[in-house]
């Protein structure tokens, strides 16, 4: 082992045991070309090291080993990060949060390449599990899961951080990408979307293509494609979910009005012609823009836009109508046939979309008024879940708002005060989102 190694080593060593993980973390960055040049020797390094009681050490070899153009044995390097994002103590990697973020995507990036993203999915869970401080709190390597999960098609994993409401943001190296945010949502709503929870997605997409933090932290007004690609999809699952386009929030930074609609036309051409509530109008309109749609990947959304279409105007017959013939339904909705309108009807009812019976000797269908009458043991638990939410929520907006209400900043802010009239004791601190 070369002389500067044998020195990594010592001082990797020296300064774990005494705790002084920042003094580590500054030595590891200042080595990394050192440890570039000696590429061949590092699983020599990481055999003298103990992935838990060196844990930033062995990230800083891990780091350079999934930075080489080539990497010879990529079999070896998969088990060894592996066993380290298993066994690394959370506590050290948390001081390293960039390079420990930086480590899992690149991790991504090669499982990726190699199109093995199931092999990554448990690991991935894992890292975040690690440095995460509480369920709430979204760090960087929650879009290379979802990124993962898609790819895997087994969605599972990613739920349990999907089905968490984001209040807290981990800032690696001191920030947050805005890409990772963006990426995060708009793979979530992918997601959601899969599995046809429509509400969710909405919500994800919405996020991805109007988050105010893209425009906080670029300070550039370009357009940007994930936001583009999201604001498509959230125009589709919000036909599919209300029947239109919903305003978008007022913290929208106004790049979503300004460049992303022009670049969206088809889309809000399908919406104009949905409002219609016209069969022939949809058809017309997705005819039209088809090759836009399949170019966007968006086609099977599409045709779930217009299935969609259709089950509202059925909806709609069920306030006018207590009894009517498949026949006429599907005169009046402009479907093909009974058959067609039978279908729809029966697919309707197992989703619980509308409350009806279908007389097969006659071909009549009768409509019936929602039989929940709000008084089960299940709906009292779910009203007692929905108001367990409320309350923290509420819980956790009075604490946002009492560290606000301390902020420096915020208190220079409402206060008028200048610069150079603050005391020197108060210093300015990053707030949590």
């Amino acid at each position: 082992m070369a002389a500067a190694l044998e020195q990594y080593v010592t001082t990797v060593q020296t300064l774990s045991s005494q705790g002084n993980f920042t003094a580590l973390v500054e030595f590891i960055s200042k080595n990394m070309e050192m440890l570039g040049k000696n590429a061949p020797h590092l699983d020599n390094v990481l055999a003298t090291l103990d992935y838990q009681q060196h844990s930033i050490g062995v990230m800083g070899i891990l780091v350079m080993k999934l930075n080489q153009q080539s990497i010879p044995d990529f079999e070896t390097l998969f088990v060894q990060i592996q066993e380290f994002i298993t066994s690394c103590n959370g506590e050290q990697a948390r001081y390293a949060l960039e390079s420990f973020a930086e480590l899992c995507h690149k991790f991504t990036l090669q499982i990726v390449e190699r199109k093995q993203p199931a092999r990554g999915l448990s690991i991935l869970v894992r890292a975040i599990q690690k440095i995460q401080l509480h369920p709430a709190q979204l760090t960087s390597i929650h879009s290379d899961l979802c990124q993962l999960c898609l790819l895997s098609k087994n969605l599972k994993p990613a739920l349990q951080f999907l089905d968490v409401d984001i209040t807290d943001i981990s800032r690696e190296g001191g920030h947050y990408d805005a890409k990772d945010f963006l990426l995060y949502f708009y793979y979530g709503g992918m997601i959601y979307t899969a599995l046809k929870i429509y509400t969710r997605a909405l919500y994800f997409f919405e996020m991805a293509s109007s988050t105010f933090l893209f425009a906080v932290t670029t300070p550039s007004m370009a357009v940007s494609h994930i936001m583009m690609e999201a604001y498509k999809k959230f125009i589709l699952v919000a036909l599919i979910v209300q029947g239109k386009i919903p305003s978008l929030p007022k913290y929208a930074p106004q790049i979503v009005a300004r460049y992303i609609k022009p670049l969206c036309q088809a889309y809000h051409d399908l919406a104009n012609a949905y409002a219609t509530n016209n069969p022939a109008e949809v058809r017309a309109a997705v005819t039209k823009h088809s090759e836009t749609f399949t170019r966007d990947n968006n086609m099977g959304l599409v045709k779930q836009c217009v299935t969609s279409m259709f089950k509202k105007n059925i909806q709609r017959l069920t306030k006018t109508f207590l009894t009517l013939s498949l026949a006429d339904m599907a005169n009046r909705v402009q479907l093909s046939g009974p058959v067609e309108a039978e279908k729809y009807v029966l697919h309707m009812i197992n989703d619980g979309e509308i409350f009806a019976t279908i007389n097969q000797k006659d071909g009549m269908v009768r409509f019936h008024d929602n039989p929940e009458k709000y008084n089960s043991s299940s709906m009292l638990l779910d009203l007692d879940r929905e108001m367990q939410k409320c309350i923290k929520m509420d819980e956790k907006l009075r604490e946002m708002d009492r560290e606000i209400a301390v902020n420096p900043q915020y208190v220079q802010k409402v206060s008028g005060i200048h610069d150079e009239d603050m005391p020197a004791s108060s210093s300015s601190k990053g707030q949590s989102f």
